[in-house]
């Protein structure tokens, strides 16, 4: 854990305005798509913190109950995932070879649950919308030279950041280290 650097706040020139550029990702391509999605987390992981934190208090405040129970529903769904894919061989395989059903399976589980508890409209609100405005923007926000040389500097094993740490769990290494 010492060796953990959080990555700098990004500019709002940088993340939104001016310099940044947007265009529709290349769907047809997933190995060209999943790239720049995890690139773009990567890059930008301490700007989509603040603006997952920011929504999410937003809606807590709304309902502060149905927000707790849902988030104790969460990590620990995410827990057990942790631990069954650290220590069960298969499901270290199926997590590295089908990794986004593996993420997706976790929020369909989790909302599944949060509607038995009757808090599903909070917690879609409170997590998937800011999940939702991260993914969006990373999927559709184009990588730039300084987004490219930080990518190469943590595949070569300089800095680990919490972003690249997630990655690594859901089963995302290749991408997040190559």
């Amino acid at each position: 854990m010492e060796d953990i650097e959080v990555a700098p706040l990004r500019s709002l020139q940088d993340f939104l305005t001016e310099s940044a550029r947007f265009s529709s990702p290349a769907l047809t391509d997933a190995e060209r798509f999943t790239n720049r999605l995890v690139d773009n987390l990567l890059y930008y992981q301490t700007n989509y913190f603040l603006l997952f934190v920011i929504i999410f208090l937003l809606v807590g405040f709304m309902d502060p109950k149905a927000m707790m129970i849902g988030i104790i529903i969460v990590v620990v769904l995410c827990a057990g995932f942790v631990y069954l894919s650290n220590h069960k061989r298969e499901s270290q395989k199926f997590k590295r070879q089908h990794p986004l059903v593996c993420a997706s399976g976790i929020v369909v589980a989790a909302c599944i649950l949060v509607y038995l508890c009757g808090s599903l409209l909070v917690f879609v609100w409170g997590i998937l919308a800011p999940l939702t405005a991260v993914l969006l923007h990373a999927a559709f926000r184009m990588r730039n030279l300084k987004n490219k040389m930080s990518k190469k500097l943590e595949s070569l094993g300089i800095k680990r950041t919490p972003m690249g740490i997630v990655l690594f769990e859901l089963g995302l290494e290749d991408q997040a280290r190559s």
